[in-house]
């Protein structure tokens, strides 16, 4: 019996460590180049969970993704947006170049359900997966990296700046503030380098996500109502 094609897919498996470093990664470009230069497979990881830590709603952490989600969903891949904090604004992510009928938008509070119908998406294979969750247990964030893993997907959870202080078991972990007025990303873990100085971001900070009290637009109305089931489901 042949074990090469075994043993090949062992060696290239990114969690592997090696006497010469880690196995070659596979990423999902950021869309900045200063950033793509820093990280490791130059990009987002992919089949893994990422963190994003944020001072406040705002400061530019929808700006940071915006190259990304805007790429996989003209490209007709879908990208999920699981418990944002508000309500997401469809007009400035379509001026960002988001293809919004590839987009769904899960509304429901951060715990058993939110978790529940990340993993479920990611399984599905959405492309890319973004969770806000303040709190969330080492266990929750196994099975979102396990769910990555299978969905072969971009795990994207988004926490206040406060969670820096508790271990991840995610595989980059980023934190982005405004400094002088300019979303700046510094790289607090990365797996397969070592963090990296702050990497200013040339861009302002999307208009998102932000409270407001208009109806949402027809069509994000119409994803959350299709995506209602999964929240339905998960109380079942």
């Amino acid at each position: 019996m042949n074990h090469r094609p075994a043993l090949q897919a062992a060696l290239t498996d990114p969690r592997l460590w090696r006497g010469s470093g880690a196995a070659p990664l596979r990423a999902q470009a950021t869309g900045w180049t200063a950033l793509d230069a820093v990280l490791p497979g130059g990009g987002w990881p992919r089949g893994a969970l990422s963190e994003v830590l944020y001072a406040q709603p705002g400061v530019g952490e929808l700006s940071l993704l915006l190259p990304l989600l805007a790429r996989l969903t003209r490209g007709g891949q879908p990208v999920a947006f699981v418990s944002p904090p508000c309500q997401l604004h469809a007009p400035a992510l379509a001026a960002g170049g988001v293809a919004l009928p590839h987009t769904l938008v899960v509304q429901t509070p951060c715990g058993a359900d939110a978790l529940w119908s990340a993993e479920q998406l990611l399984h599905a294979g959405s492309a890319a997966l973004l969770l806000w969750c303040r709190d969330i247990e080492t266990t929750a964030m196994r099975r979102l990296q396990l769910a990555a893993e299978k969905g072969d997907g971009l795990a994207l959870l988004m926490r206040p700046l406060a969670a820096a202080a508790s271990p991840s078991v995610a595989a980059l972990r980023l934190r982005i503030e405004r400094i002088d007025g300019t979303p700046t990303v510094e790289v607090l873990k990365c797996r397969g380098a070592r963090p990296t100085q702050c990497i200013a971001l040339t861009v302002p900070a999307l208009r998102t996500p932000t409270r407001v009290t208009a109806s949402p637009a027809r069509t994000l109305a119409r994803w959350q109502a299709g995506t209602q089931v999964l929240a339905d489901r998960s109380t079942a």
